[in-house]
């Protein structure tokens, strides 16, 4: 399963916060185009040097904000709260040191506020500062589904398990209130996913080995209440 999607891009920076739309790239099956300072270390679930790099309880505003028309990503109950308001629509925001980072394990906490089975969230990483729609990111739903996936400026995406589709993992629990999500982005092009510390799968791409860094939400192609909060981000240092 693939969805076509519009893109809206949410920039931090340490200039005001700007949103951008931009027209996503699709074609063949519809594939979609789709700080400095560290807070309340937590522990990882999974692999890592235990070398913090960055870790955000969200309790501070610091990762990119705005609301329009289409979406709303502001910080709420603590949480960096994603609302997406139309279908197919994937949004993301990056942290404010703008940096590029590599060979990393990073987790994150992601409450589902929402009822719909198909809206996807993950984490990306490996965003190239000189085409910003070309990185990884690692996606799953509530109702199970998960890929990893390489953008790439001007082509349509490819999702590298599954035969470039979604697929359905058992060892993901479906409809939970919360997930914790982890993955390692290798300087080798090791890509490895896990869902609440169990390893979903694991790809080698070595199109990208360093670059930026963001959380997104994508909403469904019937989308009726696409609503996310992140929480307890922790990056660190591959071994």
């Amino acid at each position: 399963m693939k969805r076509n999607v519009g893109i809206i891009l949410i920039i931090a920076s340490l200039v005001p916060i700007m949103l951008a739309c931009q027209a996503a790239t699709s074609g063949g099956n519809g594939t979609a185009v789709p700080p400095s300072s560290t807070d309340s270390p937590t522990t990882p679930t999974q692999p890592g040097s235990g070398n913090v790099l960055l870790s955000d309880d969200f309790s501070s505003a610091k990762w990119g904000t705005g609301t329009d028309s289409d979406s709303s990503v502001e910080y709420a109950n603590e949480a960096l709260q994603f609302v997406v308001f139309i279908k197919n629509s994937f949004v993301w925001s990056t942290p404010p040191n703008n940096r590029d980072y590599q060979n990393v394990h990073m987790e994150v906490t992601v409450l589902n506020n929402g009822t719909d089975s198909t809206t996807t969230f993950g984490l990306m990483c490996n965003q190239q500062e000189s085409a910003q729609r070309s990185f990884y990111y690692f996606a799953m739903t509530p109702a199970g589904q998960y890929a990893i996936a390489k953008a790439s400026e001007e082509k349509s995406d490819i999702f590298l398990t599954n035969n470039d589709q979604f697929a359905v993992s058992d060892l993901i629990v479906q409809d939970a209130p919360s997930y914790r999500l982890g993955v390692d982005c290798g300087s080798d092009g090791t890509l490895t996913f896990y869902v609440d510390g169990q390893q979903i799968a694991s790809v080698s791409d070595v199109s990208y080995t360093s670059g930026g860094i963001a959380l997104f939400t994508w909403s469904g192609e019937e989308a009726t209440k696409t609503d996310v909060s992140f929480d307890d981000f922790l990056m660190t240092k591959l071994e």
